[in-house]
């Protein structure tokens, strides 16, 4: 998140909550935290909270952190897209060599 939009939250916090005081000092020490969350995420959490405590949220109780990416799963639905252009006759093709060459190894075990 962006600089300015963390010191919205905390002037929304601070709006609702006339007792949450914004020093530099906390400013300071809840900065680091909040520009590593999600803007929209936390403002809907402060959201929450503001209709539900009569007392200011803490930041563990408003923190919301963008999603990280899955390399795992673009790389499965690239190759998922990759076999997807494949013909079902080369499918078939690699499917009987494949037992070919197990059949082969396990008869060489065998020997």
């Amino acid at each position: 998140m962006e600089y300015n939009l963390a010191i919205d939250i905390l002037e929304s916090i601070a709006a609702v909550y006339p007792r949450f005081e914004l020093s530099e000092k906390k400013i300071k020490i809840i900065m680091p935290a909040l520009l590593k969350m999600d803007y929209e995420g936390v403002m809907d959490n402060v959201e929450r909270h503001v209709t539900k405590n009569p007392f200011p949220p803490t930041i563990a109780e408003i923190a919301s952190y963008p999603a990280q990416k899955n390399e795992n799963l673009e790389k499965w639905q690239e190759w998922e897209l990759e076999a997807s252009k494949v013909s079902q006759e080369r499918k078939n093709q690699f499917a009987i060599d494949l037992k070919k060459v197990l059949a082969e190894k396990a008869s060489d075990r065998n020997d």
